[in-house]
């Protein structure tokens, strides 16, 4: 982990966050009918965070290893442009995101849980973690969340990033008038 010093220089950096879906925007679990039919349960104050977040110019992403319409669906309904779901290495993908925004390392932040997510969250400006995450990945993080993965995880780095940017304001003015 690192200092809040460090920590609130980072949140400044950030102009994309990506998230990896199975643990981070879901609680991990898959769940089948016997036709072979796939639900997944996404924290509706993750979603609204992540609207918030869109709504004030800050592009959000999911970046999963795992094809699932469950997920594109969860992305449409938000307006996340930016769902990639590839088997292949999610650093390839990340880098595919970042020269498209032409932004640099620095100005990513990540949000993971997996074995899988380690290469990304090594190159990061913001590497996070959620609770439930493998010790591994809580090794490299620059911030654990408080939420686990599902369980309003994104909401916290996101109103983290938006405060930080002195955003936060903007996003909730609505809310307060």
């Amino acid at each position: 982990m690192i200092s809040q010093a460090e920590l609130q220089q980072r949140l400044r950096r950030v102009r994309c966050l990506l998230l990896d879906v199975d643990g981070v925007l879901t609680d991990g679990k898959l769940y089948f009918n016997g036709q072979g039919d796939e639900w997944k349960a996404f924290d509706v104050q993750d979603g609204h965070a992540i609207a918030m977040a869109l709504r004030v110019g800050l592009p959000v992403g999911f970046v999963s290893g795992r094809p699932s319409a469950a997920t594109a669906r969860r992305a449409a309904e938000l307006g996340v442009s930016i769902c990639v779901q590839k088997g292949v290495n999610k650093m390839e993908s990340v880098t595919e995101i970042r020269e498209q925004l032409r932004l640099t390392n620095e100005q990513l932040a990540f949000v993971g849980d997996e074995l899988v997510d380690l290469p990304v969250m090594r190159r990061v400006g913001l590497a996070i973690a959620v609770p439930n995450a493998v010790p591994e990945v809580k090794k490299v993080a620059h911030y654990c969340t408080r939420a686990a993965g599902g369980n309003g995880a994104v909401r916290e780095v996101i109103e983290l990033v938006l405060k930080a940017q002195g955003t936060w304001a903007t996003a909730i003015e609505k809310y307060l008038a």
